[in-house]
């Protein structure tokens, strides 16, 4: 997700851009947020892989709704692990509100913070560590 969004910034923030240009920061981008992944003989593929990210052709900046999404379902998720009525009845609030109110009301409805600070993401990636320790994984 932060590729995409990093190299779709950066390809609409500098317009006059080359191919070269373009391919080196997919490249800069990948070694940057990319797995460890052997390209070995795939060279080519690498550097165009971008394309086959969809959004960025038909709905630009959309993947970070998806991260805004992911915010909201590990703090509801977190709220369900304390107390599961609790973690539920939040949800219904907000779900009961629908298409009617903007996102930050949706959040606030269901007690969530639409904060992206780094000690916020860094609680909950936290709390993410701990529960898969106890799952094993």
């Amino acid at each position: 997700m932060a590729t995409i969004d990093a190299f779709q910034h950066w390809v609409y923030a500098n317009p006059g851009h080359t191919h070269e240009e373009r391919s080196e920061h997919w490249l800069e981008l990948r070694r940057r947020f990319g797995p460890k992944t052997d390209w070995s003989g795939f060279n080519e593929l690498k550097e165009t892989s971008w394309q086959s990210q969809l959004h960025l052709f038909q709905v630009p900046f959309y993947y970070i709704e998806y991260g805004i999404a992911q915010l909201g379902a590990i703090q509801l998720w977190q709220h369900h692990r304390r107390d599961s009525t609790d973690g539920l009845a939040r949800y219904a609030r907000a779900m009961k509100l629908g298409n009617t109110k903007p996102l930050p009301e949706l959040f606030e409805a269901a007690g969530l913070d639409l904060g992206f600070d780094e000690g916020h993401v860094a609680s909950l990636i936290g709390e993410l560590r701990v529960a898969m320790v106890e799952i094993g994984a």
